[in-house]
C-alpha cells in the first residue's frame, strides 16, 4: 500500500518577492505577479487586450478627474502576500504619493480578461474582495461585457451584475460620471 504524501507549498512574502525584484530573480521580461503567496505567470497581452486597457485607463482619467491616480499594470500591494499587477487601478493620490512604496489602496480595480476570465473571476476577485477593495470590474473581452462587482465581504462581493455593450457604468466614487460599456471595449 502506497501513502500519498502532501507537500507543503512555500507561500513568499511579498518582502521575499520584492528581494528576488531587486536581486534581478525577474526583470522586465519576467511577467509575473505575486498573489496568495504564489509567483504567478501573467499571460501574453494581445492587441486587443492592450487596447481595452487604454481605453479603460482614459475613461477612468476622465471620470475621476485629477483628484486620483490611475495606474496602468502596475503592482499593488494588496496585503502581505499578494503584490498584483491590475490592468488598471484606480488609487487615491497622485503619482509622487507613490515614490516609496507601491499603492495598498484602490477606489477601483479593473481586470481586462480575454483569456483569463476565470482566475479574474476566481482567485483574484477573491483576493480583491479579501483586501476590501470596494470596486472590482471584469471587462470580458469576449462576451463584451463589463461585470461589476461592490460591497466586499470575505472572499467574494455582496452585489455583483453585468452590463451589456449598451448599458452604462458609474464607478461608485464618482457615481455621476456615465461611461458606455461599449467605449470600453476595443
Amino acid at each position: 500500500m502506497s501513502a500519498v504524501l502532501e507537500l507543503t507549498r512555500h507561500r513568499f512574502s511579498r518582502a521575499h518577492y520584492d528581494r528576488m525584484i531587486d536581486a534581478g530573480v525577474f526583470g522586465p521580461q519576467d511577467h509575473v505577479e505575486l498573489l496568495d503567496g504564489e509567483i504567478i505567470d501573467m499571460a501574453p497581452q494581445k492587441s486587443r487586450h492592450a487596447t481595452a486597457v487604454t481605453l479603460v485607463a482614459d475613461a477612468l482619467r476622465s471620470a475621476f478627474g485629477a483628484d486620483v491616480t490611475v495606474r496602468v499594470q502596475l503592482p499593488f500591494n494588496l496585503d502581505d502576500h499578494s503584490a498584483p499587477e491590475p490592468d488598471v487601478a484606480v488609487v487615491p493620490g497622485k503619482p509622487r504619493d507613490y515614490r516609496d512604496a507601491h499603492p495598498a489602496r484602490a477606489v477601483l480595480i479593473c481586470e481586462i480578461s480575454d483569456t483569463t476570465l476565470a482566475y479574474d473571476r476566481g482567485r483574484k476577485l477573491a483576493a480583491y474582495a479579501r483586501a476590501g477593495v470596494p470596486e472590482y470590474w471584469i471587462l470580458d473581452l469576449n462576451a463584451e461585457t463589463l461585470e461589476v462587482c461592490r460591497e466586499p465581504q470575505n472572499s467574494d462581493y455582496a452585489q455583483r451584475w453585468v452590463l451589456a455593450a449598451d448599458a452604462q457604468a458609474s464607478p461608485l466614487e464618482v457615481a455621476t460620471q456615465h461611461i458606455l460599456v461599449g467605449d470600453l471595449l476595443p
